[in-house]
């Protein structure tokens, strides 16, 4: 894959969950009642991150879960025979209570319907909403985001990669493009 183009660097990141955070509080009247879950791997230090910005604000902490859906997505048969499942950690009953899923990138809806799923199975929560650092398009499924911090219109053959410090040691959203091998051997970029 190449890379295609820089999308958000650090501060595009930092500015985009502020305004997330402020408009959470603001459909929400408040953040009472209100659970961060952030969907492993990437969606977990994105809610760390809002929950830090939203106590800024606010001054209220709130909690902050982890959802695995690796046993709730619908392609799990061609994933591996044996699925390395991470326990999923949230700290608070879910009844009742307004959860925000929170994900790095949404595609094509299918890792929120999982989540979603995964959710249910936990409890009933008065509202599930969805916060995404990016929302690519090309939706399967009809799902959308309440929050978004960035809209990025891609094609098929483009990736949107994020990285975020406390995994990657990096913040930076990037659109890479799936580089395929010609007749001859070479690599060649697809253009979209």
């Amino acid at each position: 894959m190449a890379e295609k183009a820089l999308i958000m660097d650090e501060q595009g990141i930092r500015r985009a969950l502020i305004r997330v955070a402020h408009e959470i509080i603001e459909k929400n009247k408040g953040v009472s009642k209100v659970v961060l879950v952030g969907i492993r791997t990437r969606g977990v230090p994105l809610a760390e991150r809002l929950a830090r910005e939203i106590e800024k604000i606010e001054g209220i902490a709130l909690p902050v879960g982890i959802l695995d859906i690796t046993l709730y997505r619908d392609d799990l048969s061609t994933l591996s025979y044996q699925p390395i499942v991470h326990e999923t950690q949230i700290p608070v009953d879910i009844n009742g209570k307004k959860i925000i899923l929170v994900d790095d990138v949404l595609y094509t809806g299918r890792t929120v319907r999982a989540a979603l799923d995964a959710l249910i199975d936990l409890g009933r929560p008065k509202t599930i909403q969805l916060a995404v650092l990016i929302d690519r398009g090309h939706r399967e499924l009809p799902i959308r985001a309440d929050y978004v911090g960035k809209n990025v219109p891609t094609s098929h053959k483009e990736i949107v990669s994020v990285q975020l410090a406390g995994i990657d040691r990096v913040d930076l959203v990037f659109i890479k493009e799936i580089v395929e091998e010609n007749g001859n051997g070479s690599i060649q970029e697809e253009l979209c």
